[in-house]
């Protein structure tokens, strides 16, 4: 049975927002993301990519495989690295100032980005082509999960701490 403690959920959110205006508050860091974490779960990844208009030879590839996280964050700034056997994808940022995202390793778009805390969430804003683009991750115990969204498409992964 788990403790009330390891039940409290956190959440963390990264949401596209088109021409949203955010603003970084680094004070208040509501949970720690750091270590590896392993995919356990990946439902509905082919919608998702497929919103995202990834050809079909990718997105076949892509939905085999079970990618992990290696995330650290110190202070205001965090690294996210999504590690596979066919493609990695690095997101190196500071919390509050926005920078442009390269997301070649994923669908081969650029987009200016800013990260913000709010309250418990941090929030990614992602300012590009696409809408209804985001992400949402939370920690439960030693799970993060992850939902990401894309034009209606969303596709919810789950992840083990090590």
């Amino acid at each position: 049975m788990h403790s009330v403690a390891s039940k409290q959920r956190y959440r963390i959110s990264f949401a596209h927002f088109t021409g949203s205006k955010e603003t970084g508050n680094t004070a208040n860091m509501p949970v720690d993301l750091n270590g590896y974490w392993k995919m356990i779960s990946n439902n509905n990844f082919e919608e998702y990519l497929k919103a995202l208009d990834v050809n079909v030879a990718i997105r076949k590839i892509a939905t085999l495989l079970k990618p992990d996280k290696d995330i650290s964050h110190d202070g205001d700034h965090i690294v996210i690295k999504t590690l596979s056997t066919f493609k990695n994808y690095n997101m190196d940022f500071h919390v509050g100032k926005e920078f442009e995202e390269d997301l070649s390793g994923v669908d081969d778009r650029k987009c200016m980005t800013t990260i913000s805390w709010e309250g418990d969430n941090l929030v990614c804003v992602q300012k590009g082509e696409k809408e209804g683009r985001g992400w949402t991750h939370w920690v439960e115990g030693d799970e993060l999960h992850l939902e990401l969204r894309a034009c209606g498409a969303v596709c919810k992964q789950v992840f083990k701490k090590t």
